[in-house]
């Protein structure tokens, strides 16, 4: 097995269907210019309100992926 080395970015998705739904954002918008993605890691969730319910979902994450 080679050694590894990767690099990380982190990023905030958005989504008014979820947290899964704003993580796969936030991963599909980094793959369209970052490739070789492996992993991530999810930081902080936040989620705005209106009325009595849940009108949209904030959650940043950090992206790792390998260096070439």
């Amino acid at each position: 097995m080679s050694d590894h080395i990767y690099k990380h970015i982190e990023l905030t998705g958005s989504s008014p269907d979820g947290m899964e739904q704003a993580i796969r954002n936030a991963v599909a918008k980094a793959a369209e210019s970052v490739h070789n993605l492996r992993w991530f890691e999810v930081l902080a969730t936040r989620g705005q309100i209106a009325g009595a319910g849940i009108a949209h979902w904030q959650v940043t994450i950090k992206i790792g992926f390998t260096v070439d």
